[in-house]
């Protein structure tokens, strides 16, 4: 098992695909001048794989995918067939911002994904425009549906609440989301842009998002965690139709319960989405060492996490890496 020094298991692993994107949010990546990884610097499946397979030894049963935007790494239902194969892991899931996901939803499905997670900021188009800087509403709507069709249950939308831009989204999104199924999940704007400009001005306290939607559906019932870990707090509507989750790493911060590590798509761990130091386990898997070796680097890793990522700490220091470049 992968135990930090506070206590906290590691049984969950977040592995980034490609730091490349077919949109532009600004508050994961800037809009142009872009240096993109070599692809020959990109971890190879087979090398995802065995780090996966490191990974399921030490205890880690949850494995999701993410980038950038994991659909534009070629053949990537392939990846999903390998990851599979792995026994231990037995909650397997993917992020994407849905603009492939008419088109990749069945070979997802097919391959073995358990779950999906959808970007969906706005149903407003000109408001997903001026967050993605590109269109593709129609194709994200379109994406959804399909996955819901070849037989993804509860699919998760996540949408990122900014303020002074996404309050009037909050109920049209809760409502999209009760009409087809989807267990909405609202997250705060994170200090995670690539520009460096994000203030705690911008921040659109999940709180508030709960309050407004509690003034049209009626009060709000917290749930029971299904994992202690997660993220998000769950609240059932007052009709008894759904869900909704707040993530809120900024004003209720929930370190104390994490359980995740990551790796980059160049294979850099990392003990937390806001550190400033990575392991890098790439070198080790070109270098023709043993798998003892690559558990050392990933139990350094978490050995090192410290008690929480400190936004709000006067001492806080920015990782110089982006969200596209971490991995969402």
């Amino acid at each position: 098992m992968l135990i930090d020094s506070f206590g906290r298991v590691h049984d969950s692993c977040r592995i980034s695909v490609t730091d490349r994107c077919n949109i532009r949010c600004f508050y994961c990546m800037p809009n142009e001048n872009i240096q993109f990884l070599p692809k020959s610097e990109l971890l190879t499946f087979e090398e995802i794989t065995r780090f996966a397979r490191v990974l399921a030894e030490l205890g880690v049963t949850k494995i999701r995918l993410t980038g950038g935007e994991p659909l534009v790494r070629k053949d990537l239902h392939r990846l999903i067939e390998m990851l599979r194969e792995i026994p231990e892991i037995v909650d397997f899931a993917l992020t994407t911002n849905g603009i492939l996901l008419d088109d990749q939803a069945r070979s997802l499905k097919d391959a073995g994904l358990m779950r999906l997670n959808v970007s969906l900021d706005s149903l407003r188009p000109e408001v997903f425009r001026q967050i993605s800087r590109r269109d593709g509403l129609e194709k994200v709507l379109r994406g959804i549906e399909r996955a819901k069709q070849v037989g993804f249950k509860n699919i998760r939308i996540n949408a990122v609440s900014i303020a002074g831009l996404t309050e009037l989204d909050v109920v049209p999104l809760a409502t999209f989301c009760r009409q087809h199924g989807h267990h909405l999940r609202f997250i705060e704007f994170m200090p995670l842009d690539a520009q460096q400009e994000w203030t705690n001005e911008q921040v659109l306290n999940g709180r508030r998002v709960r309050e407004q939607i509690a003034s049209v559906f009626g009060n709000l019932k917290e749930v029971e965690r299904d994992d202690p870990s997660q993220p998000a707090v769950d609240f059932a509507y007052a009709d008894g139709q759904g869900r909704v989750g707040f993530i809120n790493p900024v004003s209720e911060p929930f370190c104390h319960a994490c359980n995740r590590l990551r790796i980059t798509a160049e294979g850099q761990v990392r003990n937390c989405l806001f550190s400033t130091v990575e392991y890098d386990a790439r070198e080790l898997l070109r270098s023709g060492a043993s798998d003892d070796d690559i558990k050392t680097l990933i139990s350094d890793c978490v050995a090192a996490k410290a008690a929480g990522h400190g936004i709000n700490d006067p001492k806080f220091v920015r990782p110089q890496k982006a969200m596209y470049q971490i991995g969402g």
